[in-house]
């Protein structure tokens, strides 16, 4: 198989997969090292491919009904409890941003959609000792919602302003 057949292989596990997929998996299921599909990732994002890194590997994102966005603040020792209650109420979390004095908008990839994957992604920020990227900005961040329709995104609303996570 040559790199093109290779990238567009790539393209066609990535849009058939449910869930992300490591850049380990791709290379033993291609038969070529990870950095070489690093590089074809990379290289097929340059051409205009919607493929982003998350913390599980590579995905092509599907929306599936709403995406919002919603302000929010809590402390470090708090995220579980807020992903685990945005993810319990119906809604997928994307993403997590802030606004960085220096960098400006640092967003940063979470595709989080279960208890279990709430549990895993704290898991390795504590493994690696990471600090959420909300403790640059005192607590205050973004997180983009992915929400089956209206009711559900107006649930997640109301349990994070009763957590008092939400930011008015």
């Amino acid at each position: 198989m040559n790199a093109a057949q290779r990238r567009s292989h790539i393209l066609q596990i990535l849009q058939a997969s449910p869930q992300p997929v490591s850049a380990t998996a791709l290379a033993g299921r291609l038969g070529v090292s990870r950095q070489i599909i690093v590089g074809d990732v990379a290289l097929l994002r340059a051409a205009g491919a919607d493929i982003t890194a998350t913390p599980r590997g590579y995905v092509i994102f599907r929306s599936a009904g709403l995406e919002r966005r919603v302000a929010v603040r809590h402390r470090p020792e708090e995220m579980e409890r807020e992903l685990n209650l945005m993810v319990d109420h119906g809604c997928a979390v994307l993403d997590v941003i802030v606004e960085h004095p220096v960098y400006g908008q640092l967003t940063g990839q979470l595709d989080l959609s279960s208890r279990y994957e709430v549990f895993e992604f704290i898991r390795k920020v504590s493994e690696n000792r990471s600090h959420p990227l909300s403790a640059l900005t005192d607590g205050i961040h973004l997180h983009t919602l992915s929400c089956p329709d209206e009711d559900t995104w107006n649930r997640v609303l109301d349990a994070l302003r009763q957590e008092g996570f939400l930011l008015s």
